[in-house]
């Protein structure tokens, strides 16, 4: 009974913090992405910046209230049918929140999310799983924060969570 009361009240907190956020927009994320990347860039509706030596794409829409963050990993032109099946199982059990996603020949990982419900943390995470599902393409093909294991790479993985969210606290 203790743990139910405490995990409500942990909950409610949460919820407090969380509404306390104010609503996101182009400017709050520009802010949100020069304090994890002060070289980052504006590019038309979005910016362009660098994460873990990879160069992710940040793209808005305010009319249709959407966000989309996302990093190349190569030409979709070679990729095989297993390849296809793997990253389509990938995107339902291992990726999270991102996606392996092809657009004009490219084979991309991205995370989309509505903008204006957007929260900061979300928007790092959301960050830090392209990164990762970028890295791990042909390999473990994971969003990196959480995944059942018992090897080294869910920690090397969800040190970038952490590295970007502790960059992020000020804001």
């Amino acid at each position: 009974m203790i743990r139910y009361a405490l995990a409500l009240i942990l909950l409610a907190g949460s919820t407090l913090a969380q509404e306390a956020e104010p609503p996101m927009d182009y400017k709050r994320l520009g802010e949100i992405i020069f304090a994890l990347d002060p070289d980052a860039q504006p590019v038309g509706p979005g910016f362009e910046l660098t994460v873990s030596v990879q160069t992710e794409l940040v793209i808005t829409d305010v009319t249709a209230d959407r966000m989309r963050a996302m990093v190349s990993i190569g030409s979709a032109a070679d990729l095989s049918t297993a390849d296809l099946q793997r990253m389509m199982q990938a995107n339902f059990d291992s990726t999270l929140d991102a996606r392996y996603a092809i657009a004009n020949g490219i084979l991309w990982a991205v995370y989309i999310h509505p903008l204006s419900a957007l929260k900061k943390e979300q928007f790092i995470s959301g960050l830090a799983q392209t990164v990762n599902i970028s890295k791990t393409y042909g390999t473990l093909y994971t969003g990196g924060a959480a995944e059942f294991g018992g090897g080294d790479s869910l920690d090397l993985q969800r040190a970038l969570i952490e590295e970007l969210l502790k960059k992020g606290e000020e804001i």
